[in-house]
């Protein structure tokens, strides 16, 4: 689906095959050779307007195909200029939110330019920037780069982007989020003024699009599905369970052998660690990555996953976007995110390319406001699938039910026993075994204005406590206002 924007003569009923969307040559020839045979929808609609120069901002499902969709127009215009560049510059630039993103990128390109005498660079944090400045100081006709380590080298004079022709923002809805803003427009501004720009997510937020705008010029916009849908051939589903249990009710469900590739998400990196731990206790073999692995670690536990020679990868959001591994069977929510957005991203690991996936969160009562927030995105109520909670009334939605049964314990207590949480009345005061005030008696009086104390002090026990406070709030000296 397009707008009004859409050029003329690109109505995919009429395509077929990517040689009738323009791609020829070597080209086309690596293009089949890596087994990409018939363009996927997004291919369809975005490679012929790029083609011609127009910007780009496309909406489509992760797995969907977005990264050929901008690399092969890329490639068709770069493969025609021929092989001569300027020292410390690129041709065309892509930007992507994560490492790991990046590395899948340039693989990607790699495998598409098969053949073609083009040169790739990857420009990312946690690794040599030596060797990175190295790889660039001939120049490069493809340059994959994280936005902080890419600032870094043109500050300091290492690349220079005047001669970049060809922008893309991958990922887009989180490349112009608060983290990245900045750092994009400096990016985009430092580039040739007559550059082409190509935008893609799978989810774009209305104040990013409104970002977007400062970017673009008169883009055509496609959205072959509605942002933040999941692919259909993703079977999700809920899991009731405390906080408590969700370490047990995962290890009963990696009994299963159908499980064979499974990615289990974290919220925290700290959480991470800690069901990474939780599974080998259990006697499960899991590798983990987040942001405080170092870029080697992190690579080594994708490989190893990719691989197979370890069956469960434990991540944060930073591996919801970027990791494309043939055939995850299962994407696990251990926690929900606390943006909703992240939700389609990660189950968007598995079920990619049309493969079938399966995506289970695990849903603690305290969750239940993000898991409805998840339910608004993708516009559909996901099934629960099983309940841990012991909830008695099976009639009623599992959900609903447990943010009305759990109430923190110390409510009762706190407000007299009272099961709404209200305090109670003043007229109830007896009867929740308060004495009423003519029974409680006069207050226990000292033997002069100040009552000697055991330690032998005439001074009463508050102003010694207020002494002491003194002395920890203000250094052994008297405040200002008592000194006088």
């Amino acid at each position: 689906m397009t707008n009004e924007n859409t050029l003329p003569g690109t109505d995919t009923a009429e395509l077929s095959g990517f040689a009738a969307l323009g791609i020829t040559g070597a080209l086309l020839k690596a293009t089949h050779a890596a087994g990409f045979t018939d363009p996927k929808p997004i291919q369809m609609q975005a490679i012929p307007p790029q083609l011609e120069g127009r910007d780009i901002f496309g909406i489509a499902q992760t797995g969907s195909g977005k990264t050929a969709a901008f690399a092969l127009p890329i490639l068709s215009k770069i493969i025609g200029l021929g092989t001569k560049r300027r020292p410390k510059t690129a041709r065309a630039l892509i930007l992507a939110p994560t490492r790991e993103l990046a590395v899948q990128i340039e693989e990607t390109i790699k495998i598409l330019a098969k053949g073609a005498h083009v040169s790739t660079a990857l420009v990312l944090g946690g690794v040599s920037r030596f060797s990175q400045v190295k790889k660039i100081a001939p120049g490069v006709d493809i340059l994959i780069a994280t936005p902080g380590r890419l600032t870094d080298l043109v500050r300091e004079g290492d690349l220079m982007l005047a001669d970049t022709k060809w922008l893309v923002l991958d990922e887009g809805d989180r490349m112009l989020d608060m983290g990245f803003i900045n750092d994009v427009r400096r990016i985009a501004k430092a580039t040739a003024p007559d550059r082409q720009t190509a935008l893609f997510s799978a989810t774009m937020p209305d104040e990013i699009a409104e970002l977007a705008k400062g970017l673009l010029k008169n883009p055509v916009r496609i959205e072959v599905a509605p942002q933040s849908t999941a692919a259909a051939e993703i079977v999700q589903s809920v899991v009731l369970a405390r906080t408590k249990q969700k370490r047990q009710v995962l290890s009963k469900m990696l009994a299963d052998e159908a499980m064979h590739s499974v990615i289990v998400f974290s919220r925290t990196k700290h959480g991470a660690d800690r069901v990474t731990k939780d599974l080998a206790r259990d006697g499960f073999n899991a590798a983990v990555i987040h942001g405080n692995k170092s870029q080697n670690a992190r690579q080594k536990a994708l490989n190893d996953f990719r691989e197979g020679s370890v069956r469960i990868l434990v991540a944060t959001d930073i591996a919801a976007r970027g990791i494309d591994v043939p055939g995850i069977s299962h994407v696990v929510n251990f926690d929900l995110p606390d943006e909703a957005e992240s939700y389609v991203h990660r189950i968007g690991r598995t079920g990619r390319n049309g493969r079938d996936g399966i995506a289970i969160t695990l849903c603690d009562p305290s969750e239940n406001a993000k898991l409805r927030q998840v339910e608004r995105i993708i516009r559909a109520k996901l099934p629960v699938i099983a309940d841990h909670l012991g909830s008695p009334d099976p009639q009623r939605d599992p959900r609903e039910k447990t943010e009305r049964h759990f109430e923190p314990a110390n409510d009762r207590e706190h407000h007299g026993g009272r099961r709404d949480g209200r305090r109670p009345a003043s007229g109830d005061n007896k009867r929740f075994g308060a004495k009423p005030h003519g029974e409680r008696g006069p207050k226990p009086q000292g033997e002069g204005p100040a009552a000697a104390k055991p330690n032998g002090s005439s001074k009463p026990d508050g102003f010694k406590r207020f002494k002491g406070n003194n002395k920890r709030r203000f250094g052994g000296k008297r405040p200002a206002s008592r000194a006088a």
